[in-house]
């Protein structure tokens, strides 16, 4: 692995280097995996397709990364479909072993991944994510200069076409907001913030676990809703030691991701209006 620095790769005009998070923690026994009998979450179809191969398919035709990295407990699922088998024999996407929680699983990941930053992370259950909606997040982050980057959908982006969608939205003064699994860490820095994602990485309305992963200030600044959003990633980032930065993404799917039944349903409506307002 090449050393890692903090300079910005991509002044030289490389591409960031990405890691999927695809591991089932739960294997067959997760609820999304029960809904059609699958080994594995990620290789449920959602309207013909599986749902790993569509995460893929997205990241690829971004155009924003030489090689997709894969973090799975095995490698098999990455061959799951004849189009996730040329991709996996062309090198275009690269089997990393996940390890026991989401944190380990990316220190792992850089150790194994030639020139591994800046990375984006990503996750194999965002089956709704776009080719547009990658660009959107990998350009806001690479024109930052903050250590930290997160892919963030307004709540009032989101109801517009997902108004039962089940999420929990972080409300602060300046309004809702929710994750979309999106993640830049552009240096070695950078790292140090992964630690967050020791205990999982749904946070949700789970106090407990925000305060033991970003300590008793911003979880009071965040529990009574005592800043914004900006206010509260910064704060965040100082309890970590990084700088960070929000990309707000204006995209309604952008923080929908396939958990359970109802969020797979709600996402395989969304792909089959995609699919039929695109004539298919």
């Amino acid at each position: 692995m090449t050393s890692q620095t903090d300079t910005h790769p991509q002044a030289a005009g490389q591409k960031p280097a990405v890691l999927v998070m695809a591991a089932s923690r739960r294997g067959v026994d997760d609820p999304v995996a029960k809904l059609q009998g699958k080994a594995h979450k990620c290789l449920v179809e959602i309207d013909g397709q599986v749902m790993l191969e569509r995460v893929l398919e997205a990241l690829i035709d971004s155009d924003c990364f030489d090689r997709i990295h894969v973090s799975l407990d095995t490698p098999d699922v990455l061959e799951a479909t004849e189009r996730m088998q040329a991709w996996a024999a062309a090198g275009t996407t690269v089997f990393v072993a996940a390890r026991g929680n989401l944190a380990d699983s990316v220190i792992a990941a850089v150790e194994v991944i030639d020139n591994p930053l800046p990375l984006v992370i990503t996750t194999g259950d965002n089956a709704l994510h776009t080719p547009e909606l990658v660009r959107d997040f990998v350009n806001g982050f690479l024109a930052g200069s903050e250590d930290v980057a997160l892919g963030l959908s307004s709540e009032e982006v989101v109801l517009r076409e997902f108004a039962n969608s089940g999420l929990a939205f972080h409300q602060l003064k300046d309004g809702g907001s929710s994750s979309c699994n999106l993640y830049g860490l552009r240096n070695a820095r950078a790292l140090t913030a992964v630690k967050v994602f020791e205990g999982g990485g749904q946070f949700g309305k789970r106090h407990m676990r925000i305060l033991k992963a970003f300590g008793v200030w911003p979880f009071v600044l965040y529990k009574l809703k005592l800043t914004t959003m900006r206010g509260l990633i910064d704060a965040i980032g100082r309890r970590l030691g990084v700088t960070m930065a929000p990309v707000m993404l204006d995209y309604p799917f952008g923080p929908i991701d396939v958990d359970h039944k109802h969020s797979f349903e709600i996402t395989e409506a969304a792909l089959i209006r995609r699919r039929m307002a695109a004539g298919g």
